[in-house]
């Protein structure tokens, strides 16, 4: 049974359109129907049920207390993902292969023609050979998160008060597939390894509760991945 996810202060935002226009970080934008926000959802759902975090198998007085103290700082937010490009045809080739794939992959010989055609029907961005040594090693990634709220606990219990503070944050990093997945991996491997008293004993988990206490951030940036604070501005 899933845990519903905490209650949280200040009124929804609002849907928005299918394509937008993020001014903020100077993109276009369309609504990508991914598993992050679901992960993200049943990461705040395990931490309402479990608001120190979860404990670790065998921690320290001092490992409880520094879990404990970071997942104080975490508060519930509604979240969603969308694809982004510099350029509005770019987003308009998000919403055709996505097309394609949506109305294709619902048949036997629509999903033979995707795996047949991969080049044709990503219109270039996929094929069956894969990136060269040399595509992989000159692309990079970036993942922006712009988030509003209140600077205040008071304020978000205002009624209908609109959010009075806006944050910019960002992700970046090497090709985001063969690269960045592997040294992300990999350090989630070591902190199992080397910190398995300070986890949870076991049973299966959105990654962000387990991790999110850990230093995997710090692993991440030593490895190529920054994550910035760009701006936070008052609205």
């Amino acid at each position: 049974m899933e845990t519903d996810v905490p209650e949280i202060p200040g009124p929804r935002p609002p849907k928005g359109p299918l394509l937008d226009h993020l001014k903020e970080v100077g993109v276009w934008a369309v609504k990508l129907p991914s598993a992050d926000a679901i992960v993200v959802r049943r990461t705040l759902s395990c931490l309402a049920e479990n608001p120190g975090g979860l404990p670790g198998v065998k921690e320290s007085t001092e490992q409880i207390e520094r879990r404990e103290a970071f997942w104080s700082t975490i508060k519930p937010a509604h979240f969603g993902v969308k694809i982004a490009s510099k350029s509005l045809l770019g987003v308009i080739r998000f919403i055709t292969v996505g097309v394609f794939i949506g109305l294709f992959g619902k048949t036997g010989i629509g999903r033979w023609l995707l795996l047949k055609f991969p080049s044709l029907f990503s219109l270039g961005w996929f094929r069956k050979k894969g990136p060269t040594e040399d595509e992989v090693a000159s692309a990079t990634f970036k993942m922006w998160f712009v988030g509003h709220g209140f600077s205040d606990d008071s304020l978000a219990s205002q009624g209908n008060r609109k959010p009075d503070t806006e944050i910019i944050t960002r992700v970046m990093g090497p090709e985001i597939g063969y690269l960045t997945t592997p040294i992300i991996l990999v350090q989630c491997a070591l902190i199992l390894l080397k910190e398995r008293d300070n986890l949870p004993k076991g049973g299966v988990f959105p990654p962000g509760i387990v991790f999110g206490a850990t230093d995997l951030q710090d692993r991440l940036q030593q490895n190529g991945i920054s994550f910035d604070v760009i701006s936070k501005n008052n609205v």
